[in-house]
């Protein structure tokens, strides 16, 4: 131990010492510490306008992008079961929220795929190669997108928004909106992972209370039964595949 601290303070040093050095040597010959950026120059013709203004919005969806991918793809459904799932095996910290946002991660790109590829090939290719424009870019981005969401989106949410929103009762699917469907979706995301939490519930909550009525029977009314049913939940979960079982019906409830 006393090596090692001994090592540190020699490397402090030697640090302080170039340190003190670089800012003689850059004070006897006037230079900057600290390099000068100078890239933002006056637009002059109107392409340089438009360009600036594609990176205003590039950085601006950029900065949703998190946003995005939680509330807009199937990420908000599968976390949120997944999560239902840890707290009805009394599980607190296992598995740890890492691994579940990125067994989520995970599986929201799989059932985003055939979006996925869908802009990339409509959206992103054409674009790529000067084939279409920014603004046509973003609206077949969009388009996709806008598809998958009313494929989960519950009628009854739609009316809602479109109603306190007071916007005209819409002809068809091209004139909803992202800004009535993704809060519609969102809403339906929730109550469809609600409804699976319950259900995710219910054969655990019966083994707790089993325990809980023995326990009482048997006069141990200070031990836990969380403690007891742990196990046995666990073991029930290991038995029936869990997994594999939550994982098929969480795809399947997007299809």
């Amino acid at each position: 131990m006393k090596k090692l601290i001994n090592i540190i303070f020699i490397l402090f040093i030697l640090f302080s010492h170039t340190f003190a050095q670089n800012i003689n040597t850059a004070q006897s010959n006037q230079l900057p510490l600290i390099p000068k950026l100078d890239f933002i120059t006056t637009a002059t013709n109107a392409q340089d306008v438009s360009v600036s203004i594609q990176i205003l919005i590039l950085l601006t969806i950029l900065a949703l992008a998190p946003s995005i991918l939680i509330m807009m793809t199937a990420f908000l459904r599968i976390v949120i079961v997944l999560s239902f799932l840890r707290r009805a095996l009394g599980l607190q910290t296992t598995p740890p929220n890492q691994v579940i946002i990125g067994f989520a991660l995970f599986l929201t790109f799989y059932v985003m795929s055939p979006v996925i590829d869908d802009i990339y090939n409509n959206a992103y290719k054409p674009y790529s190669q000067e084939q279409i424009s920014f603004y046509e870019f973003l609206d077949r981005v969009q388009k996709p997108l806008k598809y998958f969401m009313l494929k989960q989106t519950r009628e009854k949410d739609l009316a809602l928004f479109i109603k306190l929103g007071k916007i005209p009762k819409p002809k068809g699917i091209e004139d909803l909106k992202m800004r009535v469907i993704i809060p519609a979706f969102i809403v339906s995301e929730l109550t469809r992972a609600f409804e699976i939490g319950f259900i995710l519930y219910i054969p655990f909550l019966i083994i707790d209370m089993v325990i809980a009525s023995i326990l009482m029977s048997m006069g141990m009314m200070m031990l836990p039964p969380i403690m007891i049913s742990m196990p046995f939940k666990i073991v029930l979960f290991i038995l029936v595949d869990g997994w594999h079982l939550l994982v098929k019906e969480l795809i399947l409830s997007f299809k």
